[in-house]
C-alpha cells in the first residue's frame, strides 16, 4: 500500500485526507473533529474498534447508532445528523471508496444528509485499483461480516469469497462507490489509519 499515492489521488478528487499511525490518535482527532455536533454512525467494527461512541456521547448533542441503541430510532436519527462517521469496505490508491449494505443506511448516508462524512479505514481496506477495491469489498469484507453475524449464506458456510447467493440473509445487496464527494456536503474526510482496522 502506497499512502503517499492514495493521498494525491483523493486530494486530487475533492476528498479531505488524514493519516494516522495508530487508531488512538485517529480516535482522539474524531472526537475533536466532531464535538458540538449531531453524529450519526453506520455499522462498522472498525468505529467500534475506535471506542468513540461513549467520548462523542460526551461531547455532542446527539449520537445516534444503531449498534448501541433501539435500531430502528437510531437509523432514523442517524440519516439526519449534521455528520456522519463510517468506514469503507474497500479503498483504490486511485483514491475511489468502496461500501456494500444489507439495510442501506450506511451507503445512502455515504451519498446524501450529511453536512460533514468522515470514513475512517484500516490500511487492509487499501488495493492498488477500483476494481480491486470492489473485490475486496465483496470477496473478502461482505463474507466477513456475514460471518460475525453468523448468517446463513454460502461465504459463511464456505470458502471466503462473493457466492452472488440468492439467501434471505443475504447482507451484501447494495454497493455504493464515491468517485469524488459529493456536491451536497461540505467535507468529505478519509481518515486512513497505519494499522489492520475492521473487515
Amino acid at each position: 500500500m502506497d499512502i503517499e499515492k492514495l493521498r494525491k489521488n483523493a486530494e486530487a478528487k475533492g476528498f479531505s485526507f488524514k493519516y494516522f499511525a495508530t487508531a488512538r490518535e485517529a480516535a482522539d482527532y474524531m472526537v475533536g473533529e466532531l464535538a458540538g455536533r449531531s453524529v450519526g454512525i453506520g455499522g462498522s467494527k472498525t468505529v467500534d474498534t475506535l471506542d468513540i461512541y461513549d467520548r462523542l456521547c460526551a461531547e455532542c448533542p446527539d449520537v445516534a447508532w444503531h449498534w448501541k441503541q433501539e435500531p430502528d430510532g437510531a437509523r432514523e436519527r442517524a440519516a439526519h445528523s449534521e455528520a456522519y462517521v463510517t468506514s469503507a469496505n474497500g479503498i483504490a490508491e486511485t483514491g475511489e471508496i468502496v461500501n456494500i449494505d444489507g439495510n442501506g443506511n450506511r451507503v445512502a448516508s455515504t451519498l446524501y444528509g450529511h453536512k460533514y462524512l468522515y470514513i475512517v479505514a484500516g490500511v487492509n481496506k487499501v488495493e492498488p485499483t477500483l476494481e480491486r477495491a470492489v473485490w475486496r469489498a465483496r470477496n473478502v469484507a461482505g463474507p466477513l461480516r456475514a460471518r460475525s453475524f453468523d448468517k446463513n449464506t454460502p461465504c459463511v458456510k464456505g470458502e471466503l469469497r462473493c457466492y452472488d447467493c440468492s439467501s434471505p440473509e443475504r447482507i451484501c445487496r447494495g454497493m455504493s462507490i464515491l468517485l469524488a464527494p459529493m456536491l451536497s456536503t461540505e467535507k468529505t474526510e478519509l481518515v486512513m489509519v497505519g494499522e489492520e482496522l475492521g473487515f
